[in-house]
C-alpha cells in the first residue's frame, strides 16, 4: 500500500477542514491503520470500526440486518451502510466502508478477490467494486489503496 495515497488524502482534509471514519470488515483497520500513519492525522481522523464478524455490521456500523441476511456481508449495498454508518457513528464528514472476501476461499457463494467500497461524505455516496487478484495479503492491501484513492478522488 502507497504512504502517499493516505498523505495525499489526510493533506487534503486538512486543507478542507474535514474528517473521515471508517467501517472495515476484510481489511480489519487497514485503512485507519495507514491514515494514522501520516502525522498529523488526529487532525483528520476520527476513528474507525472493525467488524469482521457479520452481526457487528449490525450492531456496531447499523447495516441493516435483513439485508445482511438476504443478501449477505459481501455486497455494495452493505459497503455503501458501513461507510454511512463510520460517518454516523463516529461523527465524521466522511465514512470509508469496505467488505469483501480476501480468500483463499469463498464466502457465502462469493469469490476470492470480490470487495464491495463505499464512500458516504457531504451529498456523496458511492460504491465501487474491485476483482483482485493474488493472495490474502494482496487482495486485503488492494482493498486499503483502492478505498483511499476512491477518497482522494472525492476531496483532491
Amino acid at each position: 500500500m502507497s504512504a502517499g495515497s493516505a498523505q495525499v488524502v489526510i493533506d487534503a482534509l486538512i486543507r478542507r477542514g474535514e474528517t473521515v471514519a471508517t467501517a472495515e470488515s476484510l481489511t480489519a483497520g487497514l485503512v485507519c491503520a495507514a491514515l494514522t500513519e501520516v502525522p498529523g492525522s488526529s487532525a483528520a481522523v476520527r476513528g474507525g470500526l472493525v467488524v469482521y464478524a457479520t452481526e457487528l455490521k449490525a450492531t456496531l456500523a447499523g447495516v441493516d440486518p435483513d439485508l445482511l441476511a438476504t443478501r449477505g456481508a459481501v455486497d455494495p449495498e452493505v459497503a455503501a451502510q458501513l461507510a454511512a454508518g463510520a460517518r454516523t457513528r463516529c461523527g465524521a464528514d466522511w465514512g470509508i466502508g469496505l467488505t469483501g472476501v480476501a480468500g483463499p476461499g469463498g464466502q457465502d457463494g462469493v469469490s476470492p478477490g470480490t470487495v464491495h467500497l463505499g464512500l458516504a461524505g457531504p451529498d456523496v455516496s458511492i460504491t465501487r467494486e474491485l476483482r483482485l487478484s493474488g493472495d490474502r495479503a494482496a487482495v486485503r492491501a488492494g482493498s486499503a489503496e483502492a478505498a483511499l484513492l476512491l477518497l482522494a478522488e472525492q476531496i483532491t
